[in-house]
């Protein structure tokens, strides 16, 4: 897999929502969040700045999902359901992007994902500058891939 990646296309699972996206640190970004809502949906995401990701076909089709501080901007396919791209509360001027969306990329590429501390977000003052990661997801194929 090339971590270096910089731009790729990415679609929702029905493809009703198609995009291109430039990414800001190729795929050494991937992580994943312990916030209640992160939890749940499970995805792997990478970093786009806001201008470097283009909807191209279905921006009808998206749907917006907020809560608590309705800071960050959760879009997500209104047909299939996936999750395609948030605009980060972490850093506004940012988006995390699905990598399960990206063409040619799966979450199980990768061996190692750092989790990061969304429980307690350092916007809300719930931990120190540089705390933030707190832990690691390993993926251990049963089979050579």
């Amino acid at each position: 897999m090339n971590y270096d990646l910089e731009h790729a296309a990415g679609a929702c699972h029905c493809g009703a929502v198609k995009f291109r996206v430039k990414l800001s640190a190729g795929l050494h970004s991937a992580r994943r969040c312990t916030c209640s809502y992160c939890r749940m949906r499970g995805a792997v995401a990478v970093s786009a700045n806001l201008d470097d990701l283009t909807v191209v076909e279905g921006q009808d089709v998206l749907s917006l999902y907020q809560f608590n501080t309705n800071t960050a901007r959760h879009y997500f396919c209104s047909r299939c359901g996936i999750y395609t791209h948030h605009q980060r509360r972490s850093n506004p001027n940012e988006y995390g992007v699905n990598v399960a969306c990206l063409e040619g990329i799966s979450p199980f590429d990768f061996e190692e994902v750092l989790v990061t501390d969304g429980i307690r977000h350092a916007s809300d003052g719930g931990r120190e500058a540089g705390s933030e990661v707190v832990g690691t997801l390993k993926f251990v194929p049963m089979r050579p891939r």
